[in-house]
């Protein structure tokens, strides 16, 4: 129970800036207390290798925030005479000065703006009333002591991993520790050969805390050399016998920022600085943005406070207008895009195709059904927004012209802005089919049709069906894989019933215009799979070259067999030929 719980009507005598923010704080560290129970629960799953209890944490953890923040409005209406707008920049100011030694002030903002913006109407959403801007200063945060344990090494480096992994003290012994060790220590020195040198001294920087997901811990750091840093990422797996094993060994940022990828769930890290494990990371990789990083560690509010800082921080330098995004209009979504800026932004149609027998709120639906499940580094995740306002002068007549037309229900102008209601913002990608038409990447079409039908068979073993499989609902990410982002019509593989299409009763069957079976809602048909998807032989060759499996309906019905039984799928973010040899 919070110290605030329970407590009668206050009266007006007392101050209400001070009771507002009191208040306020006090929810937030309640909230960030359950959170951080959550990664301890996750980390005890691991231990435990229980994989479906580690799902379930994940779905409840994400639905978490917006629980609290609930509470935290509710116990600030019992305030009488607080809930005035003209009280809250005091308000601001006040909780602005209690978080100079707060651990975690950057978070602490951010639920401030969500309370507020619970309470009170758009026109105070500006720096005077809300953290447009973060009080927070970055600097104060770069190093932690307790976050980043740093080794150095004198030669004997064997000994200094083994230490290191001591260290860490996970909670399971390793199989075979010298032996994990030697394998890692042969690819640092395939890396770096200098390294076997035994006159160099060098140091490891590691973040003390491990970083869970699904069937994985990820230790995290970097090799500090002379005159440059090695970032590394070393998976440790449960053998589901009591013992951890090093699964493999990540050397580079490309192969870190897929292990962060947008695609993937989020990670479990039990911190009281999450500004400094951001900021640790950005070091590690630069690529990745703050948004995206404190997304990929649970914090997807966070994240999405940042990327609104951030996107406000890019318009101000830029001057290009938001325009429609290429490619085909979806049937359910308008989406359009900055050609400066590497995202989407996707509003719900007013109305749907007449093929889309849905409503607006079943949309909604999917999308939270995603963000809750594991997305298995093949489908994207999204900030939904509310009331995002754009200038009218970095908006296109053409995009302005098409969501009056299609999706006028969830715009309107406000001087010299235009209001969103609601839209959802995600990574900007090629869209499958446009990759596949570009004659400059025809010599890359049989890769992206081999990752296009990995990720089909990675959706599958995650409980995901696309349903609308077509290529436009897939993109393709600059580092070549294959993401779905349509999720309309996404069911679980369970729901399925996954049927061969049986012969023909007599030769006039196959001319008529009606099938000569019957057809539930939920039967799904694999052998048509490749006639709908490919409108070119070559496409359809290259893809049936790796993925025939996916057109017989006998392996859904056994990917089917494997999730009733409750097996969780090993689907790792890096490639099998990487993992180091285990007997």
């Amino acid at each position: 129970m919070t110290r605030t719980a329970g407590r009668k009507r206050i009266s007006t005598t007392e101050a209400p800036t001070v009771l507002l923010a009191e208040r306020i704080l006090a929810g937030f560290d309640q909230h960030y207390q359950i959170f951080r129970s959550y990664c301890q629960r996750a980390h005890q799953g691991f231990l435990n290798a229980q994989w479906l209890e580690l799902q379930a944490i994940h779905r409840d953890r994400v639905d978490l925030y917006d629980a609290q923040v609930d509470l935290c409005v509710q116990s600030l209406r019992e305030c009488e005479g607080g809930l005035s707008p003209v009280n809250w920049q005091g308000v601001k100011q006040l909780l602005s000065e209690q978080l100079r030694h707060h651990p975690q002030p950057d978070l602490a903002e951010t639920f401030f703006n969500s309370v507020f913006c619970r309470l009170f109407d758009r026109r105070y959403y500006n720096n005077e009333y809300i953290f447009v801007e973060s009080d927070a200063l970055w600097r104060h945060y770069e190093t932690d002591e307790n976050l980043v344990r740093r080794y150095t090494v004198v030669g004997n480096l064997e000994a200094t991993i083994l230490q290191l992994l001591k260290d860490m003290d996970i909670g399971l012994p390793f199989e075979n520790a010298h032996r994990d060790v030697r394998h890692l220590i042969h690819r640092f020195r395939e890396q770096e050969p200098e390294l076997a040198k035994t006159a160099t001294t060098y140091s490891i920087d590691l973040i003390t805390t491990p970083f869970f997901r699904n069937k994985a811990c990820y230790l995290i750091g970097r090799l500090n050399l002379a005159n440059r840093t090695l970032p590394f990422i070393v998976p440790i797996l449960n053998n589901e016998d009591g013992y951890l094993y090093a699964d493999t060994l990540l050397l580079d940022s490309n192969a870190m920022a897929i292990v962060f990828g947008f695609a993937r769930a989020y990670f479990f890290v039990d911190t009281g600085s999450p500004m400094a494990i951001v900021n640790f990371l950005r070091k590690l990789m630069p690529t990745k943005t703050r948004a995206e990083l404190y997304s990929s560690i649970g914090l997807h509010k966070q994240g999405k406070t940042q990327f609104y800082r951030e996107l406000l921080q890019h318009m101000a330098v830029s001057d290009d207008l938001f325009q429609v995004a290429p490619g085909i209009k979806g049937m359910v979504m308008t989406v359009f895009t900055l050609p400066s800026y590497p995202y989407v932004f996707k509003i719900i149609k007013d109305k749907f195709a007449p093929q889309k027998d849905m409503t607006r709120q079943h949309v909604k639906n999917q999308y939270h059904r995603v963000k809750q499940h594991d997305r298995v580094g093949r489908m994207a995740d999204t900030w939904e927004f509310s009331k995002v306002a754009l200038p009218l002068n970095r908006v296109s007549q053409e995009l302005r012209q098409e969501l009056a037309r299609v999706a006028e229900s969830s715009i309107r102008i406000e001087n010299d802005q235009l209001v969103i209601t609601h839209c959802y913002i995600e990574r900007r990608m090629i869209p499958l089919n446009l990759y596949l038409e570009d004659p400059t990447r025809e010599g890359q079409q049989e890769a992206v049709l081999k990752e296009y039908g990995q990720a089909i068979r990675e959706l599958a073993a995650a409980n995901i069906f696309p349903g609308d499989m077509l290529l436009k609902n897939f993109g393709v990410t600059r580092h070549g894989r294959v993401i779905f982002y349509d999720y309309d019509e996404i069911d679980w593989v369970t729901n399925c019933n996954f049927r061969r299409i049986p012969p023909p009763r007599y030769p006039e069957d196959e001319l008529a215009s009606e099938p000569w079976y019957s057809v539930a809602p939920n039967d799904i048909f694999p052998e048509e799979f490749a006639t709908f998807l490919f409108n070119e032989a070559r496409l359809e060759r290259y893809f049936v070259a790796y993925h025939a499996a996916l057109l017989d309906a006998d392996y859904w019905r056994g990917v089917q067999d494997e999730l009733n039984a409750g097996v969780v799928a090993d689907i790792f973010p890096y490639p099998d030929h990487i993992r180091l040899n285990r007997p």
